[in-house]
């Protein structure tokens, strides 16, 4: 069995961020078509599609399901997903409650990779918040959820896109779809035993997607506000980025269910919903780049480059605005 200090997660994925748009071409012989040029005049940026968005295409997070992280630095809003994950996010949540994670730290930030906090020595009672569960790597194939599909090839799944606004990949055949690890996504460490992940140990991916730890890890949610904080801290210099002493913890002072805290304490904070035509219009504009700053868009959008607008609910900020998770 490994040492807390080196479990899970190793390797280093290389970052990169694609862009996508489309291609045209015009025959010669033929009547030439609209323009690369003309089309170029009124390009249709995601931002254009988020300016023109409705209320009903967005979703409310809902606090029951949400985590408050507070730092030195400040906030980390951090979304659930129990419909993926619902034994770990259960106690999860049981632990934020028992206020297990208070005054614990974030021990490794790993550069390109994951920022993961939790008891290195062990020592910490989990009281009664605990419960035994089982790898949740995946679950069945929900045929009767709204999936959003790319239509582009993935390099580790059949098919890729969105459900219920989360990112997913799905394998038809073996009947399995699974939360992808995708930037500022939330999973649970663990032991070589796979089962060994209870919840006591969590990671935050800030570095190029490390899909090669998709169905490998549980995945129960992600950031929605505040990656920054987590993502410009101090690298380790330690194996695998941990911190090599106690003073370079970063404290956590609690992780509290913003259900737990008055209203006026919480952020409202609301998704862009996959499920509204909307967003067939905001990934379309994700991948036909075709401001002028663009020379070769591509027409290709990889799933954890289709990054879900968030914004603080109109009732508390001004409307049609978002701006990506991360």
């Amino acid at each position: 069995m490994m040492t807390r200090r080196v479990r899970m997660l190793a390797g280093v994925a290389m970052a990169g961020i694609a862009v996508a748009g489309v291609a045209l071409a015009a025959s010669a012989a033929a009547a030439p078509p609209p323009t690369a040029t003309a089309e170029r005049a009124t390009p249709v940026s995601p931002q254009d599609v988020l300016a023109r968005s409705a209320p009903a295409d967005w979703r409310v997070l809902d606090p029951d399901n949400t985590l408050y992280m507070e730092l030195p630095a400040g906030r980390v809003v951090i979304e659930l997903a129990p419909q993926f994950a619902p034994g770990h996010v259960a106690n999860i949540k049981a632990l934020a409650r028992a206020h297990y994670f208070d005054g614990l730290n974030i021990i490794r930030v790993q550069d390109n990779y994951v920022v993961q906090w939790g008891d290195p020595d062990g020592k910490r009672d989990t009281g009664s918040a605990l419960h035994a569960t089982t790898t949740e790597f995946f679950r069945p194939l929900q045929r009767a959820a709204a999936f959003r599909q790319l239509p582009d090839a993935d390099v580790y799944a059949p098919q890729v896109g969105f459900i219920d606004s989360w990112p997913v990949a799905r394998d038809p055949v073996r009947g399995q779809e699974w939360l992808t690890h995708c930037y500022a996504m939330l999973g649970v460490g663990r032991d070589t035993a796979p089962d060994s992940g209870s919840g006591v140990e969590l990671y935050v991916i800030i570095g190029h997607a490390p899909r090669h730890l998709d169905r490998n890890v549980t995945l129960t949610g992600r950031v929605v506000r505040g990656i920054e904080l987590l993502s410009s801290l101090p690298r380790g210099t330690g194996n695998l980025g941990f911190y090599e002493s106690p003073a370079q913890y970063v404290p956590i002072r609690s992780i509290a269910v913003a259900a737990d805290l008055p209203a006026a304490q919480r952020i409202d904070l609301e998704v862009l919903r996959s499920d509204a035509p909307i967003f067939a219009d905001y990934l379309h504009a994700l991948r036909s780049r075709t401001a002028d700053w663009f020379v070769e868009p591509t027409d290709r959008l990889e799933l954890c480059n289709a990054r879900i607008p968030v914004r603080v609910r109109p009732a508390a900020a001004a409307a049609g605005t978002g701006k990506p998770i991360g």
